[in-house]
């Protein structure tokens, strides 16, 4: 196994741990990312769901999941993926490098674009990039 990495909800019922590399990083600036995680962006990794191991229990609201006792948004866990929320690792993320931004106009005037990402006008699958 290469690297792991471990994480967990704010009260620390939900705990989770992440065998190797991420298949992709991302940044989204949708309207349901940013009410879900409260912030101006969501910060996300996504991996194989053969490389996730969870403990406690996780609620899920549209396919997002998050920790039944203190409410934090913590992975989205599909049949094939993973999809973690970054900010809940336990060790910062900083090698972790988004290689796109999703809903781009709704990113704020006040945050740059990230020059040497893919940019998408909506959801990745759409495969409708933005332009430059």
């Amino acid at each position: 196994m290469s690297d792991v990495r471990t994480g967990g909800c704010l009260c620390g019922a939900a705990r989770f741990r992440l065998a190797g590399n991420p298949l992709r990083v991302g940044v989204c600036h949708c309207q349901d990312c940013r009410r879900a995680s409260g912030s101006a962006f969501n910060f996300f990794g996504v991996w194989p769901r053969s490389a996730y191991e969870g403990t406690g229990e996780l609620g899920a609201f549209a396919g997002r999941g998050f920790c039944v006792t203190c409410g934090s948004r913590v992975a989205s866990l599909r049949q094939d993926e993973a999809e973690i929320m970054l900010g809940c690792l336990d060790e910062a993320p900083s090698d972790l490098i988004p290689a796109y931004e999703l809903w781009i106009g709704r990113r704020e005037p006040w945050l740059l674009n990230l020059q040497w990402a893919e940019q998408f006008a909506h959801d990745r699958e759409t495969g409708e990039t933005a332009p430059p």
